[in-house]
């Protein structure tokens, strides 16, 4: 059984019982939150379901109405300040100055948290590098594509390598290219060891990136586990074969290679004039849609 100091230790967020009230609305209604050191949870939701409120609490920007809740280590109340430097935010909208350079964002930004001169230059270049800037650097953030300014964005927001990192749509409006590059970008920084929490429109981000997801609803969570794990929830994989004829059969199975040559043996056995064969799996779409029957949005 894990004592206080090994679960702070073993998640960078720990959550339990959080609620919160605004009016007559119970945004939070004790929701219970962890997420493990160095990985990707993705937290999904309606409009209305609680994600900005529970976003806002876990960045000291909203007091707990009830609960107990530690980012870090640190409890989110009675050390609200070694929290903060504890944590990233990158919100829907790069948050850079166009009229500066990347380079110029960059060592603003540092000499803000307090680094000296020297070692404000030295992790400007590390995060140019890091974040492939090095040939855009002295170039306006205004002329960079939407891509590169989003890696500007990320970039300022690991100036203090933060223990736990905050993506609000991190690839909202950006092209297919674009995002697949933030998306390369995401990965890395999950690989150096920093814990992110990620909101985001795009169901596709989520199974993408996501080692866990959380599905918020009503203020409280209403499924949790692996992006196939959900997915395993709400169906089996169908193998489609569309014949000769123009009919289709359909053929339910386990998903597996093995499953797969059966279907085709089968049709081979009975001689099925076979034109075209079509796996269909269940996505995060069909789990958002079954345990919120509402349309797949999470702002």
């Amino acid at each position: 059984m894990y004592d206080a100091y090994s679960l702070c230790m073993t998640y960078t967020v720990n959550v339990g019982g959080v609620t919160k009230t605004f009016g007559q609305t119970r945004a939070l209604d004790g929701v219970d939150l962890r997420i493990t050191a160095g990985t990707i949870y993705g937290l999904l939701g309606p409009n209305g379901a609680g994600k900005t409120t529970l976003v806002r609490i876990l960045a000291t920007l909203v007091r707990p109405d009830a609960g107990t809740a530690f980012v870090a280590g640190h409890d989110l109340v009675a050390e609200a300040d070694a929290v903060r430097r504890s944590i990233g935010l990158t919100g829907q909208h790069a948050a850079v100055d166009d009229v500066l350079t990347g380079q110029e964002n960059l060592l603003m930004m540092a000499r803000l948290r307090k680094l000296s001169g020297s070692v404000a230059r030295a992790r400007t270049q590390e995060l140019l590098e890091e974040f492939d800037l090095v040939e855009a650097a002295g170039r306006r953030a205004g002329t960079y594509s939407g891509g590169m300014k989003r890696r500007l964005d990320l970039a300022v927001s690991m100036i203090d390598r933060p223990r736990l990192l905050f993506l609000d749509e991190p690839t909202t409006g950006l092209d297919p290219r674009s995002r697949e590059q933030v998306w390369s970008t995401v990965s890395q920084l999950r690989a150096e060891g920093v814990t992110i929490l990620l909101t985001t429109q795009y169901l596709e981000e989520a199974d993408r990136l996501a080692d866990l997801v959380g599905v918020l609803d009503g203020g409280r969570i209403v499924a949790e586990g692996t992006p196939d794990e959900l997915k395993a929830t709400v169906g089996a994989e169908q193998v489609r074969l569309e014949l000769a004829d123009g009919s289709v059969q359909t053929v339910t199975t386990d998903g597996s290679a093995t499953a797969m040559a059966e279907v085709l043996a089968d049709a081979a056995r009975r001689q099925l004039d076979v034109r075209r064969v079509e796996t269909v799996r269940p996505s995060l779409d069909d789990v958002f849609l079954s345990l919120t029957d509402r349309r797949p949005v999470a702002a």
